[in-house]
C-alpha cells in the first residue's frame, strides 16, 4: 500500500500512509485508538475506498472497490466480532452462500462436509464439521473464521484483536496455527494492543499515529518502550505503574459478600470492600469472576448467600443502580452501548431522570454533562452527536465508563475494562479510576491482563476452583509472575486446603 489517503467530511484520517506485507510474514499493525489502522485495513479489505494512493498485490496494481474485489485479490479479514451463524454447522458456516451443489441445483451436504474436514485437517485442528457453531468454544470459532477465509483462497489474512476473547490455552493454540499458516506462505496482518504477544509471534511492527505510519521495524531487538514511544510520541510515555495509595482507613465495608454460591462455578465466596479501595479479582477464564460481578449488580440471583451493599441486601438490578452500583461489562458492544445511538444518547441513557422535568429532557443541562464527560475522559469524537459505532474501541469503552461516572456511583465494577484498548487509553482509564477511588468510590476490577491488575489494585483476590484461595495485599506482590503462579494454583494459602 503506497501513499494511501482517506478523509471523512474533509477531515484527513490517513495522510499518505505506506505499508508493506511480505509473503509468509506476520506483520503487526499497532497504534492508539483513532490512529487510522482500522481505516487502512478497511481500505485493504474493500470496506472503504481510498481517496488516493496505490495498492499492489504480487507487484501488480489492484483496485479494491468492495469486499468481493478484496476476495478476488486473495485478501480476507477476521473481525473481532465473529461473522458466524451459531445455529448452522461448521461446514455450513464455511461454505455459506457458496455451497457445493449437485446438478447445479441441490446443496451437496456430503461434499461440503468432506471439503470442510480436509480444510480443518490442513489447519491441524480436530473439529467435527457437522457440529453447530454455537456449541463450540470461542477459540474454535476463531479457527472456523480462519477456515472460512482460506476456503475463499485467501493469501492475506487481517486479524483484528484475535486473542481478545480467548483463554490462555486457546491463545496458545491460535499462535501454533498462525505459525503453520506462516510456514505455508500465508501472510498475516496482526492487529493487537497486547505488546507481549506482538513481540512473541510477529516478524515486523508498523506503528501508526495521527493518520501516519511513524515506525516500521523488525521485532528482533525491539522493546515495548520503543513501541509505546512510537505510539504516543516522544515525551508522552504512558504511566502504567502501580501507585501505593497508602493504607486505607478502616471504614465499615460498603460491600460484603457472604457465603455466595452460584450454579456450577462459584462456591462459598466471601469478601469485604471498603470505600476508596480498589479491589482486583483475578482468576482463570471460567473461574466465575464475571458471574460474581453480575450478581453484585443484581443481574443474577445466587443459589445461596448474600450480597450486602451499605448494610442492606441487593434485591435486583434496578435496586443496585438506584443505590449507586455501576457495572462496566466485559462486552461493551452487546451490553454496554446502543451502537446506533449517539455519544450523547449513550451517556444520558442511565441518567435521564436527573435531567427530566415535567416529562421533558433539559437539553442544556444534559449537554453540559455530556460535554464534560467527553472532555474529562478525552473521548475522541467529532461531537456529541456522532454515532457510537463509528468510534474506535477505546473511545467506545470510555463512553461506557463515562455514562456511569456521570451518576457519581458509590461502587464501580469494571469487568475487563481495557480489553481491545491501546496503552495510552489504558493509562488514562487507570488514572481516572484511581482518581475516583481517591474521592471515596469503591472499585472492583476484573482483568485477565495481570499488568493492568497489578497497576490499579490495592488488594487482589485470587479465585480458584470456585473459591477465593488468596487475599493478596498489592504491597506484598513483587512481580507479575508471582500473581500468575497464584492464579494457576501453584501457591495455595493456609486457608485453602479445601479448595486444593
Amino acid at each position: 500500500m503506497i501513499d494511501i489517503r482517506k478523509s471523512f467530511a474533509s477531515i484527513p484520517v490517513l495522510k499518505r500512509v505506506s505499508f508493506t506485507l511480505r509473503k509468509g510474514e506476520v506483520h503487526a499493525l499497532m497504534g492508539g485508538n483513532g490512529a487510522g489502522k482500522s481505516t487502512l485495513m478497511k481500505i485493504l479489505t474493500g470496506v472503504y475506498s481510498k481517496d488516493d494512493g496505490t495498492i499492489l498485490v504480487d507487484g501488480q496494481p489492484v483496485e479494491i472497490h468492495g469486499t468481493a474485489a478484496a476476495e478476488r485479490a486473495g485478501i480476507a479479514m477476521i473481525f473481532q466480532e465473529f461473522s458466524l451463524v451459531p445455529t448452522l454447522t461448521v461446514a455450513q458456516n464455511i461454505w455459506l452462500k457458496r455451497e457445493p451443489r449437485r446438478a447445479g441445483i441441490f446443496i451437496d451436504n456430503a461434499e461440503m462436509v468432506r471439503r470442510s474436514r480436509a480444510l480443518l485437517h490442513e489447519l491441524g485442528v480436530d473439529i467435527d464439521p457437522e457440529t453447530p457453531v454455537g456449541a463450540l468454544p470461542v477459540g474454535y470459532m476463531q479457527i472456523v473464521e480462519i477456515a472460512k477465509a482460506l476456503s475463499k483462497n485467501a493469501r492475506i489474512l487481517v486479524m483484528d484483536e484475535p486473542t481478545s476473547s480467548l483463554s490462555e490455552a486457546e491463545t496458545e493454540a491460535l499462535f501454533e496455527l498462525v505459525a503453520r499458516l506462516k510456514a505455508s506462505g500465508i501472510s498475516i496482518v496482526y492487529i493487537s494492543h497486547r505488546m507481549a504477544e506482538i513481540l512473541a509471534i510477529c516478524d515486523r511492527v508498523t506503528v501508526m499515529r495521527d493518520g501516519e505510519a511513524v515506525m516500521t521495524e523488525d521485532c528482533a531487538g525491539l522493546t515495548v518502550d520503543r513501541i509505546v514511544e512510537a505510539m504516543l510520541g516522544a515525551g508522552n510515555a504512558a504511566s502504567f505503574e502501580w501507585h501505593d495509595r497508602g493504607p486505607r482507613p478502616e471504614a465499615p465495608p460498603i460491600l460484603s459478600l457472604r457465603s455466595l454460591r452460584l450454579p456450577a462455578r462459584v462456591n462459598d465466596v466471601s469478601f469485604d470492600l471498603r470505600p476508596g479501595e480498589i479491589l482486583g479479582l483475578a482468576g482463570l477464564m471460567g473461574s466465575g469472576r464475571t458471574e460474581i460481578a453480575e450478581t453484585i449488580f443484581g443481574r443474577r440471583a445466587p443459589v445461596s448467600g448474600e450480597v450486602i451493599f451499605d448494610g442492606r441486601p441487593v434485591r435486583n438490578q434496578a435496586d443496585a443502580i438506584d443505590r449507586g452500583i455501576a457495572l462496566v461489562p466485559e462486552d461493551r458492544r452487546k451490553m454496554g452501548l446502543v451502537l446506533d445511538h449517539s455519544v450523547r444518547d449513550n451517556v444520558l441513557l442511565p441518567n435521564l431522570a436527573r435531567f427530566t422535568r415535567n416529562f421533558l429532557v433539559q437539553d442544556a443541562e444534559a449537554l453540559q454533562t455530556v460535554t464534560r464527560t467527553i472532555r474529562e475522559l478525552r473521548i475522541k469524537t467529532d461531537g456529541p452527536d456522532k454515532l457510537a459505532r463509528l468510534l474506535s474501541g477505546g473511545n467506545q469503552q470510555k463512553i461506557v465508563l463515562g455514562k456511569w461516572l456521570a451518576r457519581d456511583p458509590r461502587l464501580l465494577i469494571l469487568d475487563e475494562p481495557t480489553i481491545g484498548v491501546d496503552i495510552g487509553a489504558k493509562s488514562e482509564i487507570v488514572a481516572t479510576v484511581r482518581a475516583m477511588a481517591d474521592k471515596g468510590m469503591a472499585v472492583l476490577v476484573i482483568s485477565s491482563e495481570l499488568e493492568e491488575l497489578m497497576a490499579i489494585s490495592d488488594r487482589i483476590l485470587v479465585l480458584h476452583g470456585g473459591r477465593i484461595v488468596q487475599d493478596m495485599n498489592r504491597r506484598d506482590l513483587t512481580s507479575e509472575e508471582e500473581l500468575h503462579h497464584a492464579i494457576q494454583g501453584h501457591h495455595i494459602g493456609p486457608s485453602d486446603d479445601v479448595a486444593a
